[in-house]
Formats: C-alpha cells, sequence, structure tokens
C-alpha cells in the first residue's frame, strides 16, 4: 500500500489578492491541516478564496475579493481611460495581472500517476515531483470593460449636465462615480477565473521575514488552459460555518430541500442521501425487487381505497351533466415514492431513555429540531462527511449503474468552524474522528492510490488540541505600515517547520502545548512564568491593577527558567508580545545561593542566560542586577518583542523602624515578602508563610533576612504559599513585586500600540467585509 508521501496530495497552495491575503502560502499537511490565528486574522479569507476558486467560482467573485491597497490603481485606470481621446490605442490587460485574486495548487505526483495531471506537465523531461495550476481572476475582454465603462461614465457626465440647469441643486451620487464603483455591479460580467500551467522549477520558498509568497510570473506568452485542471483530478467538498440549526421559520418551512445549501438538517441530509445512494426506484438492482413490489401493491391498495372515496363526488359532479358522453372520466391514482416516506420534519427522532413507564409503552420520541444544537451539529458534519465520502467514491445508485466511472485521485475536504455548538470534549471527538470518517470506506483499501485531504478553520483550542503540532497553519495580522504594506494584510506560518531539524526541542513544545495550553495560537499576549506561585497570583494583579491587559486576550504559560528559551522559535513564529516572567537563580560556584553582590555569582536560568549571550553581555549576577531596562527587552518588529523580568534590588527596613537597606531577592516569593513585610510579619500558621513570619521577626538586618527567607523558601511549599495569599483577608492591599509591576506595565502598553493600530488600520477592511 502507499504511504500518504507517495500518494498524490495537495501540497501548497498560494494566495495573492485575495482581501488581507496579499500574497500567503499555506502548506497542506498529508491528512488534517488546521488554520490558527486570532480574531481577523485571514482565516475566513483563506477559506473563502478556496471555496470561490475551487467549489464555484462562476458568478462568485465581488470586488471587495480584491485586496483594499488595489483600489487606488484601479481609479486612476478608470481615471485615465476615461480621459483618454476617441481613437486612443485599446488599453492592455498587464495592469490588471498584479492585482486581481489568484490561487496556485501545488500537487505531488508519481510516475505512475501522469495520466491524471498529462496537461499540467511542464516540459518533456519530467517524471514525476510537483506540478502546479493557476486560478486566476482576469478581465474576459479588456476593450468591452473599458468601452463599456466608458459609455457609462459618459452617461453620468451628461446626466449632471442636465442637472446642473435644474433649479433644484440637491447634490447627486450617480453611479458609477469610478472604476471600483463600477466593478461593484459589473464584476461578475466582466472578469473570469482562468487557469494556468505552472512551472516547478520556478517555485520558490517564502521570504523568510515577511513570509510573503513569493508568486511565480508567467511568461508573457502563456495561454489558459481550455478547460478547470481539477476536473478528473480533485473532488472538493465543503461545511461551511453557517449550517442552518434550530426551529423551522416561516420562511424555510418543511419543503425546503434544496441540494445547494450548505446548512441542512440532518433530515433533509438522510432525504438527499437516501434519494442518491438508497433510493430503490433509482436504477434497481435484485436487492430492491422486494421493496418495489410492496410499493405497487400498497399504490394499487390505495386506489382502490380512493376510487371508493371520491366515487359519491364523483357522482354528484356527474349530476350535474359533467362528464357527458364525450367527455372523459376523472380518475384519482397515487404516486407512491420511498424518498416521500422520510419528507417531513420528524423523519430522524431522537429516542428517550424513560423510567417508570407502562408495561409496552411506546417508546419517546422527539423530532430533531427538539434536540440540541451541539448534538445536532455533531450528527450533521459526520453524516455530511460520509455523504462527502460516498460521493467521491461515486457509491450513488447512477455511478454504480454506468462502467468506467473515474473517480479523483485527491479528495479535498474544507470544514469551517466545526465548534459551533459544540462543547469542549465534542469538539475534540470530532475532530479526533473526522478524518477517519472520510477514509473509512474498504475501496480506500483496495485502491491505495486515492487520497483524501482534510482542512479545517477554527478558533477553538480544544481542537488545536487534539491535533499534531506538525498540521497547525498560523496566520498572523499586521496592521498598514509593516514589511511596506499600505493595508492590513495577513501572513501565514507552518508551524511545522519552525523548529527546523531541533527534533528534541520541537518534540518537548508540541508535548508540552498539547498538555498545557493550546489557546497561545489564539491570543494577543503572552505570558511566560517560572512556577505555580506566579500562575496563581498573577491574574489577580492583573485583574487589580492593569484594566487593558485583563481585558485583552493573554494567554499565561508555565514553563519555568530551565524551558522557557525553548520557546522562542515558537514566539518568533507567533510574532505576539511576550513577557517572561522568570527567576535570577544566583549561582555560587555549582550551588545555588542567596543574590549578593560582588561574589562572583553567576545566573543558572538557562533562559536568561541564552537571553543574555543574544545581547553580548556576560551572565553575571552584577551584570543582571544593574541592567538598564530597554536592554530587558528583544525587538522583534512593530507588533512583537520580548521582554524578561527577574528579580531587581529594592529598599526594605528591617528591623521595622531601621533606615533602608538594600535587598536582593531571588525568587517571585521572597520578592513578595521584601515588597509586602507588614503583611508577612503578622501572618500566623504553619508552612512556608509562618516559616517566613518567624524569619521576619528574628532577622536582625536585610541581609540576615534574605539569607532566612532563602532558606525558608528552599524547602517550602510555594503553591500553598501563594494559595494563602490568595485567600488572605487583606489580599487587595498586596503589591506585586517591582519586576513584575515593571514587566506588565510594559506588556499592557505594547497591547495598547497594538490595538490602537489594528483599530486604526482595521476599520476600512472591515467595513469591506475583510477577515
Amino acid at each position: 500500500m502507499k504511504s500518504g508521501k507517495d500518494k498524490m496530495k495537495i501540497r501548497h497552495i498560494e494566495i495573492a489578492n485575495f482581501r488581507k491575503l496579499q500574497s500567503v502560502r499555506v502548506d497542506l499537511a498529508d491528512e488534517t491541516t488546521l488554520l490558527v490565528g486570532a480574531n481577523n486574522s485571514g482565516k475566513s479569507s483563506a477559506m473563502l478564496a478556496l471555496r470561490r476558486f475551487l467549489v464555484s467560482n462562476k458568478g462568485a467573485f465581488r470586488l471587495l475579493d480584491f485586496t483594499l491597497c488595489h483600489f487606488p490603481t484601479i481609479d486612476a485606470i478608470g481615471e485615465a481611460w476615461e480621459a483618454a481621446p476617441a481613437g486612443s490605442p485599446p488599453p492592455l490587460v498587464d495592469p490588471w495581472l498584479e492585482m486581481v485574486p489568484t490561487l496556485d495548487l501545488w500537487l505531488s505526483a508519481e510516475n505512475g500517476e501522469l495520466h491524471y495531471v498529462k496537461d499540467l506537465i511542464p516540459s518533456f523531461t519530467w517524471t514525476s515531483g510537483l506540478v502546479g495550476m493557476r486560478f486566476r481572476l482576469e478581465p474576459k475582454d479588456i476593450i468591452a470593460l473599458y468601452n463599456e465603462f466608458r459609455a457609462e461614465r459618459q452617461r453620468v457626465h451628461s446626466l449632471e449636465a442636465e442637472a446642473a440647469k435644474d433649479d433644484d441643486k440637491t447634490a447627486l451620487t450617480l453611479w458609477p462615480k469610478s472604476l471600483t464603483d463600477f466593478l461593484t455591479r459589473k464584476l461578475g460580467t466582466h472578469f473570469d477565473v482562468r487557469w494556468y500551467r505552472l512551472d516547478p522549477a520556478k517555485l520558490v520558498l517564502p521570504h523568510p521575514v515577511t513570509r510573503e509568497a513569493m508568486l511565480q510570473p508567467l511568461v508573457p506568452s502563456a495561454v489558459p488552459m481550455q478547460a478547470n485542471p481539477l476536473t478528473g483530478l480533485v473532488r472538493v467538498h465543503e461545511i461551511n460555518a453557517q449550517r442552518g440549526f434550530g426551529e423551522l421559520d416561516g420562511a424555510e418551512g418543511e419543503d425546503s430541500t434544496s441540494e445547494g445549501r450548505s446548512g441542512r438538517r440532518l433530515s433533509e441530509q438522510l432525504r438527499a442521501y437516501y434519494k442518491r445512494h438508497l433510493d430503490p426506484e433509482q436504477s434497481p438492482g435484485p436487492s430492491d425487487l422486494g421493496a418495489l413490489r410492496a410499493m405497487d401493491a400498497a399504490r394499487l391498495a390505495f386506489d382502490v381505497r380512493l376510487a371508493d372515496s371520491f366515487k359519491p363526488a364523483f357522482q354528484e359532479v356527474e349530476a350535474l351533466g359533467y362528464p357527458g358522453a364525450n367527455d372523459p372520466t376523472i380518475h384519482v391514482a397515487t404516486r407512491l415514492s420511498a424518498a416521500d416516506g422520510i419528507n417531513h420534519e420528524s423523519a430522524v427522532l431522537f429516542e428517550l431513555d424513560s423510567v417508570g413507564g407502562a408495561p409496552g409503552a411506546p417508546p419517546l420520541r422527539l423530532p430533531e429540531t427538539s434536540n440540541g444544537l451541539g448534538y445536532q451539529n455533531l450528527i450533521s458534519m459526520i453524516f455530511r462527511l460520509m455523504s462527502f465520502r460516498d460521493a467521491w467514491l461515486r457509491k450513488s445508485k447512477a455511478a454504480l449503474a454506468q462502467d468506467g466511472v473515474a473517480v479523483e485521485p485527491i479528495h479535498l475536504v474544507m470544514i469551517e468552524e466545526p465548534e459551533a455548538h459544540l462543547h469542549a470534549q465534542v469538539q475534540q471527538v470530532f475532530v479526533r474522528h473526522a478524518y477517519h470518517v472520510l477514509t473509512n470506506d474498504p475501496l480506500l483499501n483496495e485502491f491505495p492510490g486515492l487520497s483524501s485531504q482534510l482542512v479545517v478553520s477554527s478558533h477553538s483550542s480544544h481542537i488545536t488540541h487534539e491535533l499534531p503540532y506538525s498540521s497547525l497553519r498560523y496566520f498572523r495580522r499586521l496592521p498598514a505600515g509593516m514589511h511596506g504594506k499600505h493595508v492590513p494584510v495577513s501572513t501565514v506560518c507552518n508551524l511545522g517547520a519552525v523548529f527546523g531539524d531541533d527534533t528534541s526541542t520541537k518534540r518537548f513544545v508540541s508535548r508540552y502545548l498539547r498538555s498545557q495550553h493550546a489557546d497561545v495560537f489564539f491570543a494577543d499576549a503572552l505570558i511566560l512564568v517560572e512556577g505555580a506561585a506566579e500562575r496563581i497570583l498573577l491574574p489577580h494583579f492583573i485583574k487589580d491593577r492593569f484594566l487593558q491587559l485583563h481585558q485583552a486576550y493573554v494567554t499565561l504559560l508555565e514553563v519555568g527558567g530551565s524551558h522557557a528559551h525553548r520557546l522562542r522559535p515558537l514566539l518568533d513564529a507567533l510574532g505576539i508580545p511576550c513577557l517572561v516572567i522568570t527567576d535570577i537563580d544566583a549561582l555560587g560556584g555549582k550551588k545555588a545561593v542567596p543574590v549578593a553582590r560582588k561574589a562572583a555569582q553567576v545566573t543558572g536560568n538557562p533562559t536568561l542566560r541564552s537571553w543574555l549571550k543574544s545581547i553580548g553581555k556576560t551572565r553575571d549576577i552584577d551584570v543582571l542586577l544593574d541592567l538598564p531596562a530597554d536592554d530587558k527587552t528583544i525587538i522583534g518588529d512593530d507588533l512583537y518583542a520580548i521582554r524578561m523580568a527577574y528579580q531587581t534590588p529594592l529598599a526594605a527596613s528591617v528591623p521595622a523602624g531601621s533606615p533602608n537597606a538594600e535587598a536582593l531577592p531571588g525568587t517571585f516569593e521572597d520578592a513578595l515578602v521584601w515588597t509586602n513585610l507588614a503583611h508577612f510579619e503578622g501572618t500566623r500558621g504553619k508552612g512556608l508563610a509562618g516559616a517566613v513570619a518567624r524569619e521576619i521577626a528574628k532577622a536582625a538586618d536585610t541581609e540576615a533576612l534574605g539569607a532566612g527567607l532563602f532558606k525558608a523558601i528552599e524547602v517550602g511549599d510555594k503553591a500553598e504559599f501563594a494559595l494563602g495569599v490568595l485567600y488572605a483577608p487583606d489580599f487587595d492591599n498586596i503589591v506585586p513585586p517591582s519586576y513584575i509591576e515593571e514587566g506588565l506595565a510594559w506588556l499592557q502598553t505594547r497591547i495598547i500600540k497594538k490595538k490602537h493600530e489594528m483599530l486604526l488600520v482595521s476599520v476600512p477592511a472591515e467595513e469591506h467585509g475583510h477577515e
């Protein structure tokens, strides 16, 4: 049997000039590809582009599918056309080709599969590997577009001249005001999708910094293909986000059984599936004869019953002289169809468990509209996947009755936001089994060259949690001005390639995120903390002191100082602000010691060591204690930066009332104690909190208290300590350590800046429907 890598598969999809996707590449996994990212990052645009180009492109495109940065250029073309004198040379199509929505699809084919891709083979020397096709929306006839636009603008000028003669000076807005205004109505008339063969030798990787896809230019002599290259090669099905569940309304009614509607109830899907695959009246076989005889017998019996029932009415009509001798007589006949038996709202019933019913009582059943939306959604999606699979494999009776029906070697299924109405566990169950449902057919074992690929877009961390890290494609939103872009755009990162050949780091990160937080892929910012105490208390510090940060989508990860640096490649890929809260971890020789100046101490924290090396600093504790704030930040780009936060010197009075002296905390716990000495001095009880109070009571100075706190915290239960602080009656008076306060203030500033830039530049995009 062929392995996944040997089967014909779609490998890459490159999208250009489509909404926010000015130039991106999405690499498809062998089985399931998951599109993730924050809100308004371009996931829906990617799914829509696939739908527009691959599912149905006849009249589907709108002007607003163009990336907004091209609108001024289009209007400039219109102004030039309008100003051109009569008899000017006809316009060229070339200026449009850099602006029109485009989709390049690359798939792999082996030597024995050449008959599927014969029209895409780039040269006589090609034997196997990648082949590519381009779908491009372009003018059908540039001269016809030019002439009609000029005629419409002349009509507008004539009407405006007539209006200027009237006494009524009310301003008129006449269509079209510009070429973009003209195309809002006429795009479908003048533009169509054409297909081109691509050269695999010219396929290049995206830009390493901007991640911009580098679509290959077509040669000037490129001629469109005569037919859609997907025909006979790729079968495409989709489940979009609007699935139409809930109660029937007056506009829909029970007869609303359109095959084209994407959101159909399970009863409608069952009816369509029955007609296509099971109906004994469609291409009947030997197994259908019994059902056909039963239906004929029922029809004859019903005809007799109808004739008897209508006989008195017909006799009454005859008493009025009709029908006469030369008139046709009236007969009533039935036409029974097996599919009619499930053509009603209660065709699908859910049986309920009941206790204490009378013996022999009928079971309790409810129609599907009375069942929960989540349950409806789950069953409906699974059933649709089964229907897609059977339609692809030509399992319908009509197809089975034909000889030599060809099955496309690739089946591409797209699902948009499957999490709608589903609680967390059901989301995980669905995505875990979706691909299995698509491939659960003996024919796929018999014909191993057939393959299925699933593309899912989601906002759900629960769905993300269930899929391997290598299948994730991260969409990042960029404001106008970044990388020379004039409007908000999106980039796409293949997270499976982030760590390159570093398999140990990739294994750690993928396992860690699956066991902890997959919502990092939907966050606006990220905070990495050292241990349980920070994880418990930090959300409350944020809530009480940093309102803007509290209102943002911030993910908190407890990762520890020994592993936080492993996440650096992932942070670079996500491109979101990140605050790393860690411990200074002073070492004297190879032993952990209390922090002290001029004691030849170094940091034992791998994250701090890695970061100090990157900025050209030594790992001496003295360097860390006096490091300027600017050196604690690594700037990636306008939106992305990493800020280190670790314990810094502070002033304290020990014992109370004595002059302030410098204190040097080394952990979050002792920094919290130093900042809130009055609170912890009065603490009573066992455990770490009690030990801290006793150390404060007996300390003669800051150095003695520092040594005592170091010993107590080293053996104490930090999580229990944090919970004790959290439940203290005067918790609202607890002040976070200064290094945490400074770090959170920095992160809030970055969030406000990012939010301001996104809102400032994204309003036009949202108004124009760019997702």
